[in-house]
């Protein structure tokens, strides 16, 4: 498979469009078989509808491209080409379990894409049941790493995201902290790591205010949030619902009384903060200039091609293709104990930088920075401010299971 073969945009509509197909589709997967000599077979399971959607397109473009570069265009991996079988979990964990089970019936010995937290915590141990390969994409729950031996993640974990956030803030000890954020598995565990960084090991007080993930009325918890009269906000969010967030956020008045910081999104987000945008502080996982490695120039020009500007998960996408193609290469497409071995400790080049997968739990080790949006025109762009090591926001090792 080559990504360059397509218009990315006409490949994503053809996905939407196909998921009504899955069950004759996997009736000729099943029939075309695997074996050492055969393709090997890998599942993409992800959000092409749902509260995630944008996430998994960019995902999805992002593995594309990734599986371009790192198979140098031939969709092959020492002459066994990958048989790739993309299925939607609409960003709930009871469909992204039926099409787990369905690929593993099928034969699938590696699946990878969720981008939903709530998702990958699902998927991750039907693969540990079934002895297949499991990497995780963009979803950042902390629980992703280490839950068990067959699981892997290609993004970050919300550890991570507090600790750069951290080295932005500086000292808030006896201060206190408003964890903003969604009440799911995403949301809960930024309250817990920010708990652990900011709160039990920098001294603050930590309070969180999380909405219900299904809400579209933010004002009572943008009120909340300002009455509690923090010193810092930190606001953990994802999906559709963002940019009527900021609005409400910004309509309380929550940029004149406190100082906020969180991740910077995707490019969709940049203008919703308004005025606010050049002076909130951005701890960032990935946008398109903070990196100059070969990876990342490839996935640029890659996407440019289709009309696609970089996003914040095109690098997970990227990155899980690597993985992928690593695995099968040293590991062999069809032995799962091979695969995890050959991922365990290895260290590659991402459109990040240097990444290392610990081995001890699969932790992703891998650098983040440090952004502010800057004006550009009408708009609002990011600029890189600082470059965080991966040993600086490495997260503690988790305890073998």
């Amino acid at each position: 498979m080559s990504a360059k073969r397509f218009s990315r945009n006409s490949r994503w509509m053809a996905l939407v469009g196909a998921v009504a197909l899955v069950a004759s589709g996997c009736a000729t997967e099943k029939a075309a078989g695997g074996g050492a000599d055969g393709p090997v077979k890998v599942g993409v399971i992800t959000s092409t509808s749902g509260l995630l959607s944008g996430y998994g397109k960019q995902f999805t473009e992002g593995f594309e491209a990734g599986i371009d570069y790192a198979t140098d265009g031939t969709g092959e991996v020492d002459g066994r080409k990958l048989d790739i079988a993309f299925r939607d979990d609409a960003t709930d964990p009871a469909k992204a379990t039926s099409a787990a089970t369905g690929l593993i019936g099928d034969g699938y010995k590696i699946i990878t894409g969720p981008v939903s937290s709530g998702v990958a915590v699902q998927v991750a141990p039907l693969a540990e049941q079934n002895n297949v390969l499991f990497i995780s994409g963009a979803a950042a729950a902390d629980a992703i790493t280490g839950i068990n031996k067959n699981t892997f993640r290609s993004g970050r974990q919300t550890y991570q995201d507090v600790v750069t956030s951290q080295s932005i803030v500086g000292d808030l000890k006896g201060k206190k902290v408003v964890v903003f954020a969604q009440d799911y598995e995403f949301g809960q565990a930024n309250v817990a790591a920010v708990t652990a960084v900011l709160g039990d090991a920098g001294g603050a007080k930590v309070v969180p205010v999380l909405s219900p993930i299904d809400t579209s009325d933010f004002t009572p918890f943008a009120r909340q949030a300002v009455d509690e009269k923090p010193d810092l906000v930190f606001v953990a969010w994802a999906g559709e619902t963002t940019n009527a967030m900021w609005k409400t956020l910004d309509q309380q008045g929550v940029f004149d009384n406190t100082s906020v910081v969180t991740g910077l999104a995707d490019q969709a987000t940049f203008d919703d903060f308004g005025p606010a945008a050049t002076e909130i502080e951005f701890l960032s996982h990935y946008f398109a200039g903070a990196s100059k490695s070969p990876a990342n120039t490839a996935l640029i020009k890659s996407l440019e091609a289709d009309g696609i500007k970089a996003d914040i998960f095109h690098n997970d996408g990227f990155v899980a293709a690597q993985m992928v193609v690593q695995a099968v290469k040293e590991g062999g497409g069809d032995d799962v104990p091979a695969m995890i071995e050959a991922l365990e400790g290895w260290k590659f080049t991402g459109p990040k930088g240097e990444q290392t997968i610990r081995a001890e739990d699969h932790a992703m080790l891998q650098p983040m920075f440090q952004a502010r949006l800057v004006k550009s025109g009408e708009s609002v762009v990011p600029e890189l401010v600082d470059t965080l090591s991966p040993e600086t926001v490495a997260p503690p090792a988790v305890a073998a299971k």
